[in-house]
């Protein structure tokens, strides 16, 4: 009885006790960035310090995914001294035309050609221009593998009238880095640029396995490192990334000259998720390119 006395006064007590706050509850800490703009200039001051000639420090964006434009520029200016350009480009993986690599490059009065994979993307394009066959572009829906990249460049070369075009992007999220070695075996562009898997600094040289049903599931395995491309491409050399960690650029060794050989220690670029597809202006269409594709004249001019 005494026992069960004391056991109920206690409770009692316990009961009228204040009570100690729980502890608070863990929360995310916000690491404090730079404004985009700023960011992106102080690293341009640092790749000025390190390597005064990298072409990403002439990086802009038109329709470019990041500021793509302003070092493909940059980089053609270059090596149009070095061979007479053609004004001739393919790029593997155009998505809805809306941003991309060479969107510029067509309203500067070059003519190419498109590759995607993604039926809805070439759907887009077919509705928004009008047709996928023009004078200056020629856009065909491919899920492209080493199956048919072969036949793929070869109906390039014909549309070109080239086997060396100025200028050849991929993208494809997955076997970049095995397609981009059989292209070259088949056509001979001037300069070439890929997107690369960023986690993977130099000398680190990975790509993922060969898989001909590859789709990215939006995870870390997907293409290859920068040094993975260098060791494949031994006729070209890197000249530049840009400043998100997204796309390298290469020039043929025979037309390099001039460009800084600094190696891939010393022009990668870690993966900046934040700092891309920046906004620039107004949503993009591709209205302006529909002119330019359905004008009988010249409707633009650059270089």
């Amino acid at each position: 009885m005494n026992a069960t006395i004391r056991h109920l006064l206690d409770r009692s007590l316990r009961a009228l006790a204040p009570r100690a706050p729980a502890p608070p509850s863990p929360q995310t800490v916000a690491i404090p960035r730079l404004p985009p703009a700023k960011e992106m200039q102080d690293l341009k001051r640092s790749v000025l310090d390190l390597v005064p000639e990298n072409p990403c420090l002439k990086a802009y964006k038109v329709f470019s995914q990041n500021e793509e434009d302003g070092i493909i520029e940059e980089i053609l200016s270059h090596v149009a001294k070095n061979s007479p350009p053609n004004r001739r480009f393919l790029e593997i993986g155009c998505g809805n035309g809306l941003e991309n690599n060479s969107h510029y490059l067509l309203l500067k009065g070059y003519r190419g050609c498109w590759i995607d994979g993604d039926v809805g993307n070439i759907d887009f394009i077919r509705t928004q221009l009008g047709g996928l066959d023009f004078a200056a572009l020629c856009v065909r829906q491919h899920f492209v593998d080493l199956s048919n990249i072969e036949g793929i460049i070869g109906d390039t070369v014909t549309f070109l009238e080239t086997r060396e075009p100025d200028f050849f992007s991929l993208d494809i999220d997955g076997n970049d880095r095995w397609v981009v070695e059989q292209a070259l075996r088949h056509f001979e562009p001037k300069v070439l640029c890929v997107e690369y898997n960023a986690k993977f600094p130099p000398p680190l040289s990975v790509s993922i396995a060969y898989c001909p049903t590859h789709r990215w599931a939006g995870d870390d395995y997907h293409g290859a490192s920068l040094q993975a491309f260098c060791d494949c491409l031994p006729g070209y050399e890197l000249v530049s990334c840009d400043l998100c960690g997204v796309n390298a650029f290469f020039v043929r060794r025979d037309l390099a000259i001039g460009f800084p050989a600094v190696g891939a220690k010393s022009l990668y670029q870690p993966f900046r998720e934040h700092l891309t597809a920046p906004r620039v202006g107004h949503p993009p269409t591709l209205k302006w390119l529909r002119d330019k594709l359905m004008s009988p004249g010249p409707a633009f001019s650059g270089t």
